[in-house]
């Protein structure tokens, strides 16, 4: 038997190859747990390979998502003025991204997939705890207890989420023809409750 290369036919098959077991391996390990070599050889090719297309394992991850914007951009945006008003700033960057017509379809057809199949629900919960609950623990360690932070970002998301699927997926009325900035200014103080404030009880990590 010949060795093998690490190659297969085409850069496009090559790449599709590495994607489905990125995919294959991030749903089932978590991001942690998945390997580059792991990946690698799932998809009969050298880890090097895998380098040289998608760079970095967060590069990759982000490439099996395909989230429609930058984690790092929406964080960014939300602590624009600090703590305070964080709330406010991160609603209206979420609504804002829904709102856009170049990502908010990507969006939806995310969280839709994520709705109904299990395997996007578990990249889409890999994405949340490490790309967005881990930026948001370097930032707030300073303001709360940092093992309330998983917990904090957890409620926050189910604020975010379920006001997504309720005014942009389902179309619930009057609250999908709302203007943004009444959403806003209602759900804002909401999110920074759990990002600052009093959860009213014992937090769990």
């Amino acid at each position: 038997m010949g060795r093998r290369t690490g190659r297969r036919p085409g850069k496009q098959d090559t790449q599709q190859a590495i994607l489905n077991a990125a995919r294959q391996a991030f749903a089932e390990r978590g991001y942690d747990g998945a390997s580059i070599r792991q990946i690698a050889g799932s998809a009969g090719v050298d880890p090097g390979l895998v380098h040289h297309y998608f760079g970095s394992k967060q590069e990759l991850f982000l490439a099996v998502l395909r989230p429609p914007v930058e984690p790092d951009a929406i964080i960014a945006r939300a602590f624009e003025g600090g703590v305070d008003g964080l709330g406010e700033r991160l609603a209206d960057t979420f609504l804002s991204v829904w709102e856009d017509p170049s990502n908010g379809p990507a969006f939806e057809a995310l969280l839709r997939s994520a709705l109904a199949n299990a395997m996007s629900a578990s990249l889409l919960r890999e994405f949340f705890a490490t790309q967005i609950v881990r930026r948001l623990m370097t930032r707030l360690t300073t303001h709360v207890d940092p093992a309330e932070i998983p917990l904090r970002a957890s409620l926050a998301a189910s604020q975010l989420f379920g006001l997504a699927v309720i005014r942009y997926v389902l179309k619930f009325e009057p609250l999908a023809s709302t203007p943004r900035a009444t959403v806003v200014a209602t759900a804002g103080p909401n999110l920074q409750r759990y990002f600052t404030g009093d959860l009213g009880g014992p937090a769990r990590p």
